[in-house]
């Protein structure tokens, strides 16, 4: 081994310390724990098997597939306009839907209350038509559109910088050929787009799975696999099945993350 070799190992010990105590160490801790239960490692059917947290499972995957979708639906909208069109003012628009990066889930929640709770604005304004006081905030709808709020400024930034990236050529070609809109879309801009909707549907995806901030903001009538992994450590005490649900929480991630980046690996590689 010469002298590079060996200051390139010396200089990867920092990367492999760091990775043993932050990553690797606290997910043997987790496994263990979730063995250490009643059920020992059984306890990975149990939560299969309890309704319950079969139930939670199913609405957190339901709410997370929504959320990307009407992200992805807004953000290929917004990214197309904001891509192509200069205007006055078009910097602090773009600012202003970026801001929600700056705020943590927590804030994200106490802001849908005020727009949708029991004092919200948009309760005050149903009422003043003589429509009932809608209140939806402390409800999965109300948490859908804090989490499409929260998750739409990390898809946006990133399909602006794709759609700048698109040769416009290719659309106008298109229509030179007779396509009508929704047509370029369909057969040019979505596919040239295919790779970034694919990663930015992964982060929005993964993003409202983990999501705890807001969900904990607005858990009155919200059973997310987040907040019940929360309730089952403090309030039941019950590590190893916190542990177990945490477990499946993160593979689940963990293989939606690593399918659409084999998927968008694939795509950018027949794209060139």
């Amino acid at each position: 081994m010469n002298s590079a070799d060996r200051l390139a190992w010396i200089l990867l010990l920092p990367l492999g310390a760091f990775v043993l105590a932050f990553f690797l160490l606290p997910l043997v801790r987790v496994v263990a724990v979730a063995g250490e239960g009643p059920n020992g490692m059984a306890e990975y059917l149990v939560i299969l098997t309890n309704p319950r947290h079969v139930a939670t499972l199913l609405a957190t995957l339901t709410l997370s597939a929504g959320v990307t979708l009407a992200t992805l639906a807004i953000g290929v909208v917004v990214a197309l306009f904001l891509a192509r069109n200069r205007f006055p003012g078009r910097a602090l628009l773009v600012s202003m839907l970026t801001l929600p990066l700056a705020f943590p889930g927590v804030v994200v929640g106490f802001m849908i209350i005020l727009l949708a709770g029991r004092q919200g604005l948009i309760g005050g304004i149903t009422q003043s038509l003589g429509l009932g006081k809608l209140v939806f905030a402390y409800s999965m709808a109300g948490l859908f559109a804090g989490y499409v709020y929260f998750s739409l400024p990390r898809v946006l930034v990133t399909l602006m910088a794709a759609v700048e990236k698109l040769d416009p050529a290719l659309s106008e070609a298109a229509r030179s050929l007779g396509a009508g809109r929704f047509a370029v879309l369909r057969d040019v801009i979505l596919p040239g787009l295919a790779p970034a909707l694919t990663a930015t549907g992964a982060i929005a995806f993964a993003t409202a799975m983990g999501a705890f901030g807001t969900a904990f903001t607005l858990a009155t009538r919200i059973d997310v696999l987040a907040m019940t992994i929360y309730t089952e450590f403090t309030l039941a005490a019950n590590f190893s099945t916190a542990c177990a649900l945490s477990l499946a929480l993160g593979l689940i991630t963990w293989g939606v993350l690593a399918a659409t980046r084999n998927f968008a690996g694939s795509g950018v590689a027949a794209a060139g």
